[in-house]
């Protein structure tokens, strides 16, 4: 069998190998003769058969044989197959199955190895609470809730919520409704507290009807008899005021010789020609507040150090000063009809002094400290403003609170009587002025347009203009009749401290302000006539003469200035003469 083997490989090799030389022929021989002796020198001849190619020798002389035979490698302790329950090795089909196995072995051993950390946990806290919020918001968003007030405080109340909280508006009211109701869904509880709402309204509407035991609660809070004797007084002298001014009003108008147009020209031309008449100290400390008696022979002042003082005019004499508070004082107020003032303090109390310094009355009531004072153009009641979010009128006679009126949801800071005595509006640092009917207590206007806290107003002598300034650094003047905006005056480079109207006519306004000017406006287009310009600082309260002829203003630089017109001075020198 041997020697037939290496026959054919001869055979073979003899076929695949060209036509070669005599030499190489002999020493072919001699190796063929030397492995075979028994065959011939020659090969015979093969025909080849077109099917098979020719097989090279090399390829199969270099490669070894017993190579295919040769031991696999060991395979790595990672990827060997476990045992079974009884001890037999698990084999796989391939080489891929193996490794798909030991690969999840290892993940699996690796996954029983892995520790979340504290950080971590709470990272993931986090995130799902996140989560959780965004898919809240989403769910809201996707709710169908009332768009009508009315509706919306009725599913309030069916939900056991306040229809309504303090200063919330319509669209906050529906947007509290919405998360409400998004919150009692996510929780599974909204449908079944709806239909037991439900089941109950229909139950007391099949429910027979018991008048007897239905108690009517009042839309209002209950007042005093001195509240309501003094809406009454209010009523009764608001009305002969507006018929009077309705009176002027139409005699202006219908009367061929009055000329309006030349008046506040003239009035104009006055206010042009204000120069500085007079500057005294007032104080050690600056200086807060100012009022002119109804007259214009008086004038008070109060500062940072508690005192409020009494000069005369028009040469800034002192007179007498008012000691007594406790805290700086804020604010001081002529009343209307005699020489008695008010001075608000930041003690929480207002007081009531004569001319020669003596308290007459204490109002004390308020939480927090008080901001701006007035009288009511009866003389009769003094109304105070105060960083306790409430507005207070009190009984000048009396010294008894007789209406604490809520309705800012942040410090009110300003109070203006209208001329009239009817409505009183007030302004604070929720950016809000607010027109009350004194008449009958109710919020008849919320006037909405400054963007910071509005800190002065003042209503026009025509009875339907109303002028607020704040710290938006512009004056607004609105049109009650319109219940909007009529014009905005971009009036100075910082806040607005404090706005008055010209109290005969309202033929202009004069508005002051912490970049250290006054400036006076025309009411007619509410152009610049004058900027007072003289102050070292903050220039925080003014006051008009009641002819329009004189202006007072006091700063922190400590100093009182009146601002007068030098034909009326001179005016007035001819009529004495």
């Amino acid at each position: 069998m041997d020697s037939d083997d290496k026959s054919k490989v001869s055979s073979s090799f003899a076929e695949a190998s060209p036509p070669a030389s005599d030499d190489e022929m002999v020493v072919s021989a001699m190796e063929i003769t030397s492995l075979q002796p028994a065959q011939p020198l020659i090969a015979p001849p093969i025909i080849l058969t077109p099917g098979f190619p020719p097989i090279a020798p090399i390829p199969v002389v270099s490669t070894p044989i017993p190579r295919p035979l040769a031991p696999l490698p060991p395979r790595p302790p990672s990827i060997r197959p476990s045992l079974g329950q009884n001890g037999d090795s698990k084999t796989s089909d391939s080489d891929s199955d193996q490794d798909e196995s030991g690969y999840t072995r290892s993940a699996t051993a690796s996954n029983l190895e892995y520790e979340i950390s504290e950080e971590s946990r709470q990272v993931r806290e986090r995130q799902e609470k996140v989560m959780q919020e965004l898919w809240m918001k989403r769910h809201a968003a996707a709710m169908a809730v009332p768009t009508n007030d009315g509706a919306v405080r009725t599913r309030l109340r069916r939900l056991g919520e306040p229809i309504t909280l303090f200063g919330e508006r319509e669209m906050e009211r529906r947007d509290r409704l919405r998360a409400l109701m998004a919150k009692l869904d996510s929780e599974g509880q909204l449908e079944m507290l709806m239909k037991a709402h439900e089941d109950e309204e229909a139950a007391a509407m099949m429910a027979p009807a018991r008048p007897e035991e239905d108690i009517q609660y009042p839309f209002y809070t209950e007042g005093s008899q001195a509240l309501l004797e003094a809406r009454k007084e209010i009523a009764k002298f608001s009305i002969v005021k507006a018929a009077l001014r309705l009176h002027r009003a139409r005699k202006k108008r219908d009367d061929p010789d009055e000329d309006l147009d030349a008046e506040v020209d003239w009035s104009l031309k006055q206010a042009e020609k204000l120069v500085l008449d007079s500057s005294e100290i007032g104080d050690d400390r600056p200086l807060s507040g100012c009022s002119i008696s109804h007259d214009g022979k008086m004038l008070a002042t109060c500062s940072l150090s508690g005192v409020a003082k009494l000069w005369s005019m028009p040469e800034v004499r002192k007179v007498s000063a008012l000691k007594g508070h406790s805290e700086r004082a804020t604010d001081v107020a002529f009343s209307p009809i005699n020489y008695q003032l008010a001075s608000a303090s930041a003690d929480r109390t207002a007081r009531l002094w004569n001319s020669e310094g003596a308290v007459l009355r204490t109002f004390e009531g308020h939480l927090d400290r008080l901001a701006r004072i007035n009288f009511h153009p009866s003389g009769k009641y003094l109304g105070t403003a105060s960083f306790d979010k409430t507005w207070r009128l009190w009984d000048v006679e009396t010294g008894e609170e007789l209406l604490l009126q809520e309705g800012h949801s942040r410090s009110v800071y300003g109070l203006s009587f209208h001329h009239d005595g009817s409505l009183v509006a007030s302004c604070g640092l929720d950016a809000l002025a607010r027109v009350w009917d004194l008449r009958s207590g109710r919020s008849i206007l919320a006037l909405e347009g400054h963007v910071k806290p509005v800190l002065g107003l003042s209503f026009s002598p025509n009875g339907y203009h109303l002028a607020t300034g704040g710290e938006d650094n512009t004056c607004r003047i609105w049109d009650l009749r319109k219940r909007k905006s009529l014009y905005i005056i971009p009036a100075h480079s910082n806040l607005i401290s404090q706005v008055k109207f010209e109290p005969q006519e309202g033929y202009f306004l004069v508005t002051a302000s912490y970049d250290m000017t006054a400036k006076v406006w025309s009411a007619r287009d509410f152009k610049p006539v004058k900027t007072l310009s003289g102050h070292e600082s903050k220039v925080t309260s003014l006051d008009i003469v009641g002819d329009g002829q004189c202006i007072a203003t006091v700063s922190h630089d400590r100093t009182i200035k009146l601002w007068a017109s030098k034909e009326s001075e001179k005016e007035k020198a001819m009529d004495v003469d």
